[in-house]
């Protein structure tokens, strides 16, 4: 089997594609698009993202001490791509791309309307690590959509065509191939 070795980069792929909400007291509301969006710990419920330092969101969040993390459906990938690469600094996403600004429990920021799920978090820490600021934050408050909920009241996320981001480029979620401890579960 051939192999080639190659300098370090950042090749952890796929990852989710995430539209972060966020706004300073008395100024209008913006979004980027990050794919570096992670789970960190489940108690307390912490998560993490990655911006550069030279994005306009960078000082936003920095400065307000918290963020809103949005899925992004298939439905959204125009616009998702849309707030990656415009900057806020020059243009209203939120009108430019026809999406909503709402309120969630638990920042000022706003989560956008038409994402399944959205995640209010507050930072907690702040890391410089070169060409990008982590910033470590608490999860605050979620919102889901209720057109994802079915009769039994259960939260059907993966129903909502997810869009995951891979060496430059958009996917939708493929098929299911199994289940958390489908591989350890005895045979009927």
């Amino acid at each position: 089997m051939a192999k080639q070795n190659w300098k370090p980069g950042n090749m952890l792929y796929p990852v989710p594609a995430v539209m972060i909400s966020c706004q300073e007291k008395g100024k209008r509301p913006n979004i980027i698009t990050v794919a570096w969006a992670g789970t960190i710990c489940s108690d307390p419920v912490m998560i993490s993202i990655s911006v550069r330092k030279e994005r306009f969101s960078h000082d936003i969040i920095k400065n307000s001490g918290e963020f809103v993390i949005n899925l992004v459906t298939e439905e959204l990938a125009y616009a998702t791509d849309y707030c990656g690469v415009k900057s806020g600094k020059n243009t209203d996403k939120f009108k430019d791309m026809k999406l909503t600004p709402i309120s969630i429990e638990g920042v000022s920021a706003p989560a956008i309307a038409e994402s399944p799920l959205s995640l209010a978090c507050k930072v907690k820490e702040i890391k410089e690590l070169g060409s990008h600021d982590m910033f470590i934050a608490e999860v605050v408050g979620v919102t889901v959509d209720d057109k994802y909920m079915n009769k039994n009241g259960k939260f059907e996320l993966n129903s909502s065509k997810l869009v995951t981001y891979s060496h430059g480029e958009y996917f939708g979620l493929g098929k299911k191939i199994g289940k958390f401890g489908y591989s350890v579960k005895k045979k009927k």
